[in-house]
């Protein structure tokens, strides 16, 4: 019969210690330090009653949906009631400091970087050789050949074949510079011309250029991308500054 295994405190920071972890942790904490700090000079409180909404969320959410599974998820996680509620707390001090910093910066950051955010629909074959690269560019362009056709051949990976090379929606950040600068040049449909990287040579079908609208969805990422960086720069500037000590 195997014997029990007793798992302390110092058991679990050392495997922190031994999977590499601190430096995450650390920026985490200074992160949540960060964050407390600037909500109070702010001046923003959350209300009793928030909080409580803000709980029952938390539970809904992760699917506790009675006193029993509460306590069952707190002990699993080594949490207390307080903890709970700091967790909370914390999440909503969060988001009414982005509110505060960062809402009226949202439309005037969309309108300076919406070239960012424009989405191109794609199909790509990357090749080894340049010269059949070039061979099946000019069999498309002369109708000898669909790019279906090539991407049926060609393409190794058995999804992405059978997808005819469709790539998705894509930004511009998912695509390599050299890429995306032909890409977002193009006139769709278009077959763009061979490009060389180091991963290939690019055969590329632009089908579409989806200009970007500043919906909900779109809001909430620029609003996530501005908060990620005004918290980078808080770090940055603290950096140097933080005192982190490990005893043994």
């Amino acid at each position: 019969m195997s014997q029990p295994i007793t798992i302390t405190k110092e058991d679990i920071f050392q495997q922190v210690k031994l999977s590499c972890k601190i430096p995450e942790l650390v920026e985490q904490i200074v992160s949540r330090k960060i964050i407390l700090a600037a909500a109070e000079e702010a001046g923003i409180k959350v209300e009793t009653e928030e909080l409580q909404k803000a709980a029952d969320l938390f539970r809904l959410t992760n699917k506790l949906t009675n006193a029993e599974d509460t306590w069952k998820w707190l002990e699993k996680h080594g949490l207390s009631i307080d903890e709970f509620e700091e967790i909370v707390y914390t999440n909503i001090i969060t988001g009414k400091l982005i509110q505060h910093l960062l809402l009226d910066k949202i439309e005037p950051y969309f309108f300076e970087n919406q070239l960012n955010y424009a989405g191109v629909v794609m199909y790509e074959v990357v090749l080894d050789d340049e010269d059949l690269a070039l061979e099946l560019f000019y069999a498309i362009k002369e109708g000898e050949m669909s790019f279906y056709d090539v991407a049926h051949q060609y393409i190794q990976d058995v999804e992405l074949r059978r997808q005819g090379g469709y790539l998705g929606v894509l930004r511009r950040q998912d695509l390599k510079p050299e890429i995306s600068a032909a890409v977002f040049a193009a006139k769709p449909p278009q077959l763009l011309k061979p490009i060389v990287t180091a991963k290939g040579i690019h055969l590329i079908f632009v089908e579409e250029i989806i200009q970007p609208e500043l919906e909900d969805k779109l809001r909430f990422q620029i609003l996530s991308d501005l908060f990620s960086g005004w918290l980078k720069h808080q770090i940055g500037e603290i950096e140097d500054q933080t005192n982190f000590e490990l005893s043994n």
